[in-house]
């Protein structure tokens, strides 16, 4: 399946930061552990996976597919179609040359202005990539218009907690335990960090937020994951401890409830 996107890659330049084809960042975004082991490599994937639907036979959007590797993943495991979008050329250039497969199309798309075929997709699927999103309302009500009845929207982002503070990052308390800081919770807006490079722009919103936008737009939320490592896992990965003092990831399985409340919220 490829669907032309004309009007989302006209608006790449003009509403989107596009960190991920500067050099620097690709780079080393490149040698993450989970851009290099893929789904494997990401600690919340068992999660993330246990909360897909059955895959086979199914039509599938990733919303920023990054390399490709759900993509990939998706069409071995029985889906029908599976259309990758990404705003990096950088990620969409590796994508291609790591995918053999004409089952799987990819198409440079800015989510800021995502506007797909109506009730074309059973599963969208979107990994660590609303956060970038600025205007979550136009976002999940088209999210909501491009999935048939029944559809599902499975997605992951940086929990609020990890996202709000002004100035994030770990201190040590006056017992030696890490301490995570918490303010601006409640307000909602971009945050400017750096990670990877300076000045990368997210979106902070509170998870009343998100998930009420959910409901508005027409989802009916099925499960809700503060995500956490197993033992197992923080064994395996020491590294991961630290993400037990506080979550680093918001997971949600939502599926496409009364097509008339999607259709108010829509612009």
């Amino acid at each position: 399946m490829v669907l032309t996107l004309a009007k989302e890659i006209t608006f790449v330049a003009a509403m989107a930061q596009n960190v991920y084809d500067q050099p620097d960042f690709f780079e080393a975004y490149s040698g993450l552990r989970r851009s290099v082991e893929g789904l494997n490599g990401a600690p919340e994937w068992p999660v993330v996976r246990a909360l897909l639907p059955d895959l086979r036979r199914l039509s599938v959007v990733d919303l920023g597919c990054g390399f490709g590797w759900f993509c990939r993943w998706a069409r071995a495991n029985g889906a029908a179609t599976v259309l990758g979008l990404d705003l990096s050329a950088k990620m969409l250039s590796r994508a291609r040359a790591t995918t053999s497969d004409d089952s799987i199309s990819y198409q440079q798309c800015n989510l800021e202005a995502l506007d797909l075929p109506e009730e074309s997709f059973d599963l969208a699927y979107s990994s660590l990539a609303l956060h970038y999103v600025e205007d979550a309302t136009r976002l999940f009500a088209r999210i909501r218009r491009l999935l048939a009845a029944g559809g599902h929207l499975v997605f992951s982002i940086e929990h609020p907690i990890y996202m709000a503070p002004a100035r994030p990052g770990w201190s040590t308390g006056e017992d030696g335990e890490k301490v995570w800081p918490l303010n601006r919770y409640f307000q909602e807006g971009p945050r400017t960090t750096d990670w990877l490079t300076n000045g990368v722009v997210k979106h902070h919103r509170t998870i009343g937020t998100s998930l009420n936008l959910l409901i508005k737009s027409g989802f009916v939320i099925e499960h809700v994951e503060e995500f956490c490592p197993a033992p197992a896992q923080v064994a395996a990965r020491p590294e991961l401890a630290e993400e037990i003092e506080r979550p680093m990831f918001l997971i949600v399985r939502a599926r496409a409830g009364i097509k008339e409340v999607a259709d108010q919220s829509g612009r």
